[in-house]
């Protein structure tokens, strides 16, 4: 029986909160397959290299982004035949969450890199199976809200409850009662910790200032609630 060779390559999904938006860094590609067209961010895992040091390094040379600025996990892995039509090709897709950053700078093999509005992509805009990996990280992104403090990671070091409300409020795509959501943020076990400061905010007002706590699960969990219609 004849044998493959199988090659394996890095994906990144890596969203942030830019002008009221979710948005996802894409690099428009400069080389064959698919030159021309967006893509997430990746590249082939060289030989001395494991998953996260090459999902590392694609970010930093695809897009000038440092993967230490807000939360990076291991997403999932897709080897569907006829993906990649350079042959055989594996790839294990990496999500990070990533408070507001300037202006990507492409480098490598990318021809441009941008920040785009996840709800502009048009389904099968995308290169390869990207389509369906950003989807993926998408929801993976709104679950883990509902669970584990990683909202936080779309701040800065210090925040409001209402810019917590605010990053719920566009990944999830509804609207959340303030008072409500405050109830259940400082409620929550270990969620999030006053620093003692203030902002001046909306009409004047001054509003406390929060960190993240110690928790990694939140106890209770904020659920989501169903979008209204239209949204």
């Amino acid at each position: 029986m004849t044998r493959s060779v199988v090659s394996v390559t890095v994906d990144l999904v890596l969203l942030t909160i830019r002008q009221g938006a979710l948005q996802a860094l894409l690099v428009r590609r400069g080389i064959p397959p698919f030159q021309g067209r967006w893509a997430l961010p990746g590249g082939f895992v060289l030989p001395d290299e494991d998953l996260a040091e090459a999902a590392a390094r694609e970010l930093r040379e695809e897009t000038g982004v440092d993967p230490t600025a807000g939360h990076f996990e291991q997403l999932a892995t897709y080897g569907a035949p006829g993906r990649d039509p350079r042959g055989r090709v594996v790839t294990v897709a990496y999500l990070a969450l990533l408070p507001d950053l300037p202006s990507p700078v492409a480098g490598s093999d990318a021809a441009g890199a941008d920040w785009r509005p996840v709800d502009d992509i048009e389904p099968g805009e995308l290169a390869f199976d990207h389509d369906r990996i950003l989807g993926d990280g998408i929801e993976r992104a709104r679950a883990k809200l509902e669970y584990t403090p990683l909202a936080t990671a779309f701040c800065p070091a210090e925040f409001t409850v209402a810019d917590l409300r605010t990053v719920y409020e566009t990944v999830w795509r509804t609207r959340l009662d303030p008072r409500n959501f405050h109830r259940k943020v400082t409620g929550a076990d270990g969620f999030v910790e006053p620093t003692g400061g203030t902002v001046i905010r909306d009409r004047g007002r001054p509003a406390q200032l929060f960190r993240r706590g110690p928790a990694t699960l939140l106890h209770p969990p904020l659920l989501r609630q169903s979008s209204p219609p239209g949204s």
